[in-house]
């Protein structure tokens, strides 16, 4: 091993002097003997990785909602032994929803405001329109943001986070409303010989679904 001929340190050239004495005996770097220089040391930084967390899109969050009350409302409806056909915009007209984005007009307004099914059972049909919200809460202001609203036998079926709850058009239009105390339950409705027990249940798969959803 190569050692520095003044202290014996370690030094990189045989017969040659290691750094520190090399700085003692003040050498310039040019002269005839070898030294070990002391390499720089290098310092790398590293990059913080930032990492960006991703928003939440409200208009997919709010169709993806709706879309689960619906289904919940749907198959409720199945098992309480009505027949159960899809009515809405996108079902009866398919591709519509896109020819009609900056048309104006009756007829365009009815067709955004068509209910989601239309149920079947003892000679008796009734549109349905399905909604959800967290806040339990359902006024007419809720639903003539087209303007008035064409189906006024609808009843609005509204799913929260608790309860499935029911109220039609003409008592919204009478300035009824649904709110998160209210006992406007699906199970109580004349128009339907429902089964209460069986609603009990679909409401804890609403409260499955949306008990962490805002």
């Amino acid at each position: 091993m190569a050692e520095c001929i003044n202290c014996k340190a370690y030094t990189k050239f045989n017969g040659g002097l290691c750094y520190s004495c090399y700085k003692q005996d003040g050498n310039s770097g040019s002269g005839d003997v070898a030294v070990a220089i002391k390499e720089p040391e290098i310092k790398v930084e590293k990059k913080k990785k930032v990492i960006t967390k991703s928003k939440d899109n409200p208009w997919i969050s709010g169709v993806i909602k709706g879309r689960i009350a619906e289904t919940i409302v749907e198959e409720l409806f199945r098992s309480l032994g009505f027949q159960v056909f899809s009515y809405g915009m996108e079902n009866s007209i398919p591709g519509i929803k896109d020819l009609l984005k900056g048309v104006r007009g009756d007829v365009s307004k009815n067709i955004r405001q068509m209910p989601d099914f239309v149920v079947f059972k003892d000679n008796q049909a009734h549109f349905i329109e399905v909604k959800y919200r967290a806040s339990g809460e359902l006024r007419k202001t809720d639903i003539s943001i087209y303007g008035d609203y064409p189906f006024e036998n609808a009843l609005f079926v509204l799913v929260t986070k608790k309860h499935i709850k029911c109220i039609s058009y003409k008592e919204l239009a009478e300035g009824k409303e649904i709110t998160s105390t209210c006992h406007n339950y699906l199970g109580k409705r004349k128009e339907f010989d429902t089964d209460k027990d069986m609603i009990i249940d679909y409401c804890k798969y609403a409260v499955k679904f949306f008990e962490n959803v805002d």
